[in-house]
């Protein structure tokens, strides 16, 4: 496998976006509508498979489209070619706020495995594919489900993760995390699911039942905010029906509020 060697400049802070370098006739394949800009002479076309298969047939797409289905991505993939005879630049964005991280496959050893819905972009031949648990516990109970993304390939591949993001390197030991914080590990490194201490810190420790262990050797990348955690505090805390919601920090609620003009 050769993958496309493009190169990338990470623009921005909290709400990033990576810019992308090609060179003539060198192609980035990408999540569908995740295009910020592009230069001229860039031409895009949508297609059911990542290209790192030239002979992969009718069926062999649709499968791979139903795959990333269940990966929960989009069933087309968008190849970004410069058709041009000079370097030319397309930029790509996280749909919501938080860290874009590359990943070189090429010193992962060819292969990295990360949660559903991360995937960015990456340059032309990788494979993308999905990962299934084998272990019952872990798909029903280690936030991730059965499936995995699986990136396969000898290039850049771009994940998005939502606040802020921590590079581990496991040497034998083992690290438990938070289920929602997991973003992507290296294969070499187990993962399982274990209970969150005893019946009455699983029940009110506000850690969840369970957390993921990950042990062995090898990078694991660890994010701050699940953008599912962010979302259910955005939602517990949004107007209910008829305008009533709560007042954070205010013994005057929505009084207070209405008050000051909100």
């Amino acid at each position: 496998m050769r993958c496309h060697e493009v190169d990338y400049t990470i623009v921005g802070d909290d709400m990033q976006m990576v810019q992308i370098e090609l060179d003539p006739s060198e192609t980035v394949i990408a999540e569908a509508g995740a295009m910020n800009y592009m230069e001229q002479d860039i031409q895009f076309e949508a297609r059911m498979g990542d290209g790192s298969q030239a002979d992969q047939g009718l069926m062999g797409k649709l499968f791979s489209a139903g795959k990333r289905v269940l990966a929960g991505e989009s069933i087309f993939l968008t190849h970004f070619t410069n058709r041009g005879s000079t370097k030319r630049h397309v930029a790509f964005a996280a749909p919501y706020t938080g860290k874009i991280i590359p990943l070189d496959l090429n010193k992962l050893g060819g292969e990295v495995l990360c949660q559903k819905d991360s995937f960015l972009c990456a340059a032309y031949g990788t494979k993308l594919d999905i990962a299934f648990q084998r272990r019952l516990g872990t798909g029903f109970f280690g936030g991730e489900g059965f499936i995995l993304q699986r990136m396969q390939g000898d290039g850049l591949v771009f994940v998005h993760a939502s606040g802020t993001i921590v590079e581990r390197q496991l040497q034998g030991e083992t690290l438990r995390v938070d289920t929602g914080c997991l973003v992507a590990f290296e294969p070499s490194v187990d993962y399982n699911i274990e209970r969150a201490g005893n019946l009455k810190s699983m029940l009110f420790a506000g850690e969840g039942l369970f957390l993921a262990t990950l042990s062995g050797h090898g990078k694991v990348w660890i994010q701050s905010l699940p953008f599912s955690r962010l979302a259910d505090r955005i939602l517990a805390n949004a107007p209910r029906a008829g305008g009533s919601s709560k007042g954070e920090g205010s013994v005057l609620g929505g009084f207070g509020r209405l008050l000051d003009g909100d």
